[in-house]
């Protein structure tokens, strides 16, 4: 028994040692770049331990706005790219003629690259001195006035934002759940059918029940997914987030690090923590939800 148990260590040392390397060690790191206040990243020098950075980062009025839009994006995309996922599996799963067809149209932009896709939407909602932008047009073809979705009103440009990540993210939650209906134990219609029960009441009885750890699983791994957001805002009103009113929290641990304000490692540790939180506390939450529910 103790060469089995011996043999089984051996197999997950080299993960356990990946693991320590490329994770354990760099949020040890974290921790005490976080914790020391005053911190000269050119001396690697500090005057003392404290919760000073802490107390900076929440009181920045620039890291108070990337919370902002952060969760403004989660609260927004997660729950609508879910909800138009899960009609438009119900609607592929319905499908029988070219069914493949259109499960790869809606999966292409996940696998397209996502500044292209930015670049894209770029050219359809920005105004230039040469074009109006496709939205432009369309919104003056009805009567409406003109908007400067990039570098206009702030509700604009949040509009966008949420536009463009729920368009990048929904493909997969759209395979997840195609193939969680698929799934499904076909007798389980046919009884409801013999039994007379309607369209509605199947799908709350037998198709949401049978899905809903799916379901939950796309929650949570989106609202993650939301909290960790950068890219997508960079290829949309560039590098410079704070100038245009639109950084994230993941924007503002990079820029401590590496923009314009760059060279606060302890300030972005104390970010990244507060994220860290952030983001563990609501995955915890969601997990306590989705167990009583599987209870009920």
């Amino acid at each position: 028994m103790k060469k089995q148990n011996l043999k089984a260590w051996l197999y997950l040392l080299p993960a356990l040692a990946f693991l320590a390397v490329f994770m354990i060690y760099p949020l040890a790191d974290v921790v005490v770049y976080s914790l020391e206040e005053g911190y000269n990243s050119a001396s690697q020098t500090f005057r003392g331990v404290g919760l000073y950075n802490f107390s900076y980062v929440l009181r920045d009025p620039y890291f108070l706005a990337a919370v902002r839009n952060t969760f403004l994006l989660v609260i927004v995309t997660v729950p609508v790219s879910t909800g138009l996922a899960l009609l438009i599996s119900l609607a592929l799963n319905s499908v029988k003629a070219l069914k493949n067809v259109f499960q790869t149209v809606y999966f292409l932009p996940y696998v397209t690259n996502t500044l292209a896709v930015g670049l894209v939407f770029m050219i359809l909602f920005k105004k230039t001195a040469y074009s109006e932008g496709l939205v432009n047009l369309l919104i003056n073809w009805f009567g409406g006035p003109s908007v400067d979705f990039i570098d206009g009103p702030y509700w604009a440009k949040m509009l966008v934002m949420c536009i463009y990540t729920v368009w990048v993210v929904m493909p997969f939650k759209v395979l997840i759940l195609t193939g969680a209906l698929a799934s499904v134990n076909p007798e389980y219609y046919k009884a409801a059918r013999v039994d007379g029960a309607s369209k509605g009441r199947i799908f709350r009885r037998i198709t949401l029940p049978m899905i809903s750890p799916m379901i939950f699983y796309l929650v949570i791994t989106g609202f993650i997914g939301a909290f960790k957001a950068y890219s997508d805002e960079v290829a949309l009103f560039g590098t410079d987030l704070n100038a245009a009113g639109m950084n994230t929290i993941v924007g503002y641990v990079y820029d401590m690090l590496y923009g314009n304000s760059g060279g606060y490692p302890s300030y972005a540790s104390a970010a990244a923590l507060i994220l860290f939180a952030i983001v563990f506390t609501i995955t915890c939450v969601n997990l306590l939800i989705s167990r009583k529910s599987a209870v009920v």
